[in-house]
């Protein structure tokens, strides 16, 4: 029998509400995380990554987003019908999340040890002491210089590696069984990318987390993930385990992406492909495959009728027409 997974994700639909109406952000998503495992969700920023962490916290802003349907199951417990008291005990010690931007995550105002020793506190019970003694050990497990120096500053003295460890030790607080991780290194420069993301998986391989990984770079994917799931303007276009996925693509869109990325020892005017377009206007959406107008495979199909999410191999999965005939 297979094992269960630890997060389960099926059929959901998340939507605004927004002056010219409603926006279906996420449409009819699913996929599961097995535990110890990394699955990372990939796609061009608006194309419902951030939505579906939100949603999965139930965190969503109130009154306009909400979600219209759909399952989310963590260790089999539906969390879309659990009550919000019994939700609050999930968000931090089950499930925790690691924002993308630190400084619009720490308050300014209080030093990084009392915010991360307030999380313990409320979750684990602790005393005052002993939760300060646990955020030094936890500004340690993410190699943070002097961490006991360091559990006195204040966020606008670190640099931006060192407040993005910071939001990693407050996730990491109560041992949570997954962990989100919203883009954490996108405003970081590519040293410290680097670093952050080799912290993470070391982390990982210590506590046997799962980890959640939302993020537009197919390399960081590449690198971090057992699995990807690739969105485009809310769907799930494409899911393939990582090796299958780079040996050969099932969606021009994946491809594209693919393309796009710089090859080592490449020659410096070397000019990078790219994917011409934009990303359709969820208000204004046609009738066909959402990537059509994009797409240099498309054919009269495509435009009038938009495909399904179709199995095409073990583990695999792919929303085109023709995800037969895409070149590798």
């Amino acid at each position: 029998m297979a094992e269960t997974p630890l997060l389960r994700v099926r059929d959901l639909v998340t939507s605004y509400r927004t002056e010219e109406g409603t926006l279906r952000v996420v449409d009819d998503v699913s996929f599961d995380v097995s535990r110890a495992a990394t699955v990372a969700l990939v796609g061009e920023s608006g194309c419902g990554k951030s939505t579906i962490a939100l949603s999965i916290l139930r965190l969503l802003p109130s009154p306009s987003g909400w979600i219209e349907s759909g399952r989310i199951e963590l260790e089999g417990r539906d969390l879309l019908g659990m009550p919000e008291r019994e939700m609050r005990r999930v968000r931090g010690r089950a499930v925790s999340m690691v924002f993308q931007e630190p400084m619009t995550s720490l308050h300014p105002l209080y030093p990084v040890g009392r915010q991360i020793r307030e999380s313990v506190m409320i979750h684990e019970r602790m005393s005052r002491r002993r939760a300060r003694a646990r955020a030094v050990e936890l500004l340690d497990r993410v190699r943070l210089p002097e961490p006991d120096v360091m559990v006195d500053s204040y966020p606008h003295r670190l640099s931006g590696g060192q407040r993005q460890r910071v939001l990693i030790a407050m996730a990491l607080a109560c041992e949570p069984k997954l962990l989100l991780l919203d883009d954490p290194t996108t405003a970081l420069d590519v040293t410290t990318q680097g670093q952050i993301l080799e912290l993470l998986r070391d982390l990982q391989n210590l506590s046997s987390m799962s980890v959640l990984l939302f993020t537009h770079d197919l390399r960081v994917a590449a690198e971090n993930a057992s699995h990807v799931i690739v969105m485009y303007a809310g769907r799930v276009i494409e899911s393939a385990p990582v090796p299958d996925l780079f040996a050969k693509q099932m969606h021009p869109y994946t491809r594209g992406l693919i393309e796009s990325i710089p090859r080592p020892g490449s020659t410096p005017h070397r000019r990078l492909r790219t994917i011409e377009g934009i990303e359709p206007s969820l208000r204004r959406l046609a009738g066909g495959c959402r990537f059509a107008d994009r797409c240099p495979m498309r054919v009269g199909r495509c435009v009038i009728e938009e495909p399904t999410l179709m199995p095409v191999a073990a583990e695999r999965s792919a929303r085109c027409w023709r995800y037969d005939e895409v070149p590798s």
